[in-house]
């Protein structure tokens, strides 16, 4: 990953995660509004870099333009959704985060409840590819859907119906 120029093809695990956003209150408990009237929500984390930046000015030291989880709040929806300090972003809701700025990355975040997101995590090992076998790229995470589609869905607290 270190070195890695925008827009070249990028062959890393990814790790799949999805980020609920939830309410923000003000200190009366009520929810605070967007000037248009909207709710706003909060993710609980911050980010760095971007095509625009200049990536030797990190003060993370992070080696390329991409964009990374520069901060998460303590028991916020990043934090309960396992995503982590320095995790850098693929993509998020289907938007490629190897090729966007600042500006941009920081609004294709806000848009949105949901986070569908694809994060590039140091210290993950690369893909293990036998001579000869093609394998598929997400094939761990093909097998884990499967087996979570097997499993009846545990649930805590309420009770949650499907319709």
């Amino acid at each position: 990953m270190a070195g890695h120029t925008a827009g070249d093809p990028l062959e890393c695990l990814s790790i799949p995660i999805v980020l609920e956003k939830e309410a923000e209150l003000d200190q009366q408990g009520n929810p605070v509004l967007d000037p248009d009237g909207k709710p706003r929500y909060r993710c609980g984390f911050r980010i760095g870099g971007g095509i625009d930046q200049d990536h030797h000015q990190s003060p993370q030291g992070y080696p390329d333009k991409g964009v990374y989880v520069t901060y998460i709040h303590d028991s916020s929806p990043a934090s309960r959704c396992g995503l982590q300090l320095h995790d850098k972003l693929l993509q998020v809701n289907g938007k490629d985060f190897t090729v966007v700025t600042h500006k941009e990355a920081v609004e294709c975040i806000r848009k949105k409840a949901f986070l569908k997101m694809l994060v590039y995590r140091k210290g993950v090992p690369p893909l293990q590819k036998s001579p000869g076998h093609v394998q598929p790229q997400f094939h761990a995470y093909q097998q884990q859907q499967q087996q979570q589609q097997q499993q009846p869905p545990q649930f805590q607290g309420q009770p949650q119906y499907q319709y």
